[in-house]
């Protein structure tokens, strides 16, 4: 079944990964700026990790019939020191015309601090001013959820529709909310967190298949770049059709990220 991984790091995949993920059906990923792992020293590091993003991923991607898109920012985890952050933002109106360019992603928020909210709030304006679709992050653990409707009362303040906005790594506690408020909302699907494909069938069958997709997020840690197609398994586990799994892991995301002009699937 084709499908789309519209969160995925594969800066930290091997290329084998593109091959399996395409044999899987992958027709197309969309891969958020993140933290790499460590904090970087200087803009200078963003710079090419930017240039990663929208120059050279993009042809391994194609080489297996991918299309590869991404979304720019700096990643909450690395936005304690405004200073450092803002200098890290002015570089990415840049890069902001490249043809797999979606929108500011994945911003949001880590430890719910001053200064995330912040550089939240500065990213926010950035994705309104050009007009560009907007990819939430929200903490991880115990501050998920005051973290999500922090981040949901900054983008409504900021005038953004809802529409544009996709808030990921929703789990049972935060995706009622997210829904509720007209935002979409993505299931991060990891082995030991996060959603697991079996809990994120539950939430499906619970809120229905609206506004939501599925993701695998894989990045340096423990995570599995064919969950997405594994989740389709035990979505037929289950019985259920496979409308659905087309619906939550193919329509949905074209409905979403088709909102930017110059996304289409490849063929």
């Amino acid at each position: 079944m084709p499908y789309i991984d519209p969160h995925i790091h594969m800066v930290s995949r091997t290329t084998d990964d593109y091959a399996r993920m395409a044999e899987a059906g992958c027709v197309a990923v969309t891969e958020p700026a993140f933290w790499a792992g460590f904090d970087r020293s200087s803009p200078a590091g963003f710079f090419d990790y930017f240039r990663q993003l929208t120059e050279t991923e993009p042809k391994r991607a194609a080489r297996y019939g991918i299309a590869h898109y991404c979304w720019l920012c700096i990643n909450p985890k690395e936005a304690e020191d405004v200073g450092f952050a803002r200098e890290v933002m002015a570089l990415i109106p840049e890069f902001l015309d490249r043809p797999n360019v979606l929108g500011i992603g994945e911003i949001g928020l880590n430890k719910n601090s001053r200064n995330e909210l912040v550089i939240l709030e500065a990213q926010i304006e950035l994705a309104k001013r050009h007009d560009r679709l907007i990819l939430v992050h929200t903490p991880h653990l115990e501050d998920k959820l005051k973290g999500t409707r922090l981040i949901m009362d900054a983008l409504t303040n900021a005038g953004v529709d809802p529409g544009r906005v996709l808030i990921d790594h929703v789990e049972e506690h935060t995706v009622e909310a997210v829904l509720d408020r007209g935002f979409w909302a993505g299931m991060t699907l990891y082995p030991d967190s996060k959603c697991t494909p079996q809990r994120a069938v539950d939430i499906i069958e619970r809120y229905g298949s609206e506004r939501i997709w599925i993701n695998s997020a894989g990045d340096w840690g423990p995570s599995d770049p064919l969950s997405v197609p594994k989740c389709h398994v035990e979505m037929r586990r289950r019985g259920h059709a496979a409308a659905l799994a087309e619906k939550i892991s193919l329509a949905n995301p074209l409905a979403f990220l088709g909102q930017c002009p110059g996304f289409r699937l490849p063929g």
